[in-house]
């Protein structure tokens, strides 16, 4: 006989509102430990700097982590000038200066180039691989560190404010990669100066946001009962973005199992738009998540089988 699993079997999604100061490590250890949970994941890393939306899957949504970690996250970003560090923000030491302050008009003129699909090298400082090493592990030990630029996405750069002339306070959208300490850096260089991130807090990742987010405190106070309330956000609640299929009970019996289904029939009766083949669909029994599944040659074929309750 196996040996039982500690804690408790939860599937579901939280939108936890990370505090300052905290690894997202930390945060999955914390929430874990609160909630008794058995598995236990997060969908996109916050540095310990930042605090905000980071979402945190249980048991079965940890088969979904990935469309949260490639969805759409939007930042509060604030950029201090005249100051380059070795990590791009605030904890790392000071590697240049500059007397250099950019205006609101010279901010608002360099921000269109970093709009878009553009190339970012990454942070000396960063989980990106090199040789089969962590960079941040080069880079503690002073070892050169070559990192190549490759493709974001940036869908919006804008100014909201100059509280002073030395910040600057922006709202950045992304898409999956970006990191906002190379943005700070990139950005502080191409005014002809230099600068970091001073603070920066995820305000959306995904279908998640701040409306439906709990701090670790109130998690604290709801202890083990949060698994049974209204915080608990259902599997696939980070899927709403993908086309839904409304299966039949004897349908999703066969691809619980694994076995395809007949296409032309679902989709008649989900009428869902643009379903084609090697289109990726939510295979829905009623409200239970059966499975994700790919259009293939005529049929309905699942690709991670979700194991929920009815």
């Amino acid at each position: 006989m196996g040996r039982r699993k500690k804690g408790q079997p939860i599937d579901g999604w939280l939108a936890v509102d990370k505090p300052v100061g905290m690894t997202s490590t930390a945060v999955v250890a914390t929430v874990r430990r609160l909630l008794d949970a058995q598995k236990v994941g997060h969908g996109g890393t916050l540095d310990p700097l930042a605090s905000g939306i980071l979402p945190i899957a249980f048991g079965e949504a940890t088969k979904t982590v990935s469309y949260v970690m490639d969805g759409r996250k939007t930042y509060a970003l604030t950029v201090r000038w005249g100051e380059e560090r070795s990590t791009d923000d605030r904890e790392g030491e000071v590697t240049d200066t500059s007397d250099v302050r950019p205006t609101p008009e010279q901010i608002e003129a360099a921000l269109p180039a970093f709009v878009g699909e553009i190339q970012q090298v990454p942070p000396r400082f960063s989980a990106v691989k090199v040789a089969g090493r962590r960079a941040y592990d080069m880079a503690r030990k002073d070892e050169d560190v070559e990192l190549s630029p490759r493709p974001i996405l940036i869908k919006e750069f804008t100014l909201l404010e100059c509280p002073d002339a030395d910040h600057a306070v922006f709202r950045v959208v992304s898409g999956k990669g970006a990191y906002m300490r190379s943005l700070a850096r990139d950005l502080a260089r191409a005014l002809g100066t230099v600068g970091h991130v001073a603070a920066l807090r995820r305000t959306a990742c995904g279908p998640f946001n701040e409306d439906g987010a709990i701090s670790l405190d109130k998690l604290e106070a709801l202890g083990h009962s949060a698994a049974s309330s209204d915080t608990l956000l259902p599997v696939s609640t980070a899927l709403d973005d993908i086309p839904a299929l409304a299966l039949t009970e004897v349908e999703a019996n066969r691809l619980s199992h694994g076995q395809p289904i007949p296409v032309l029939p679902v989709v008649r009766r989900s009428s869902v738009q643009g379903v084609i083949a090697g289109t990726t669909v939510r295979a829905m029994e009623g409200d239970r998540l059966v499975a994700l599944a790919r259009i293939e040659g005529g049929e309905v074929r699942p690709v991670r089988v979700i194991n929920l309750k009815k």
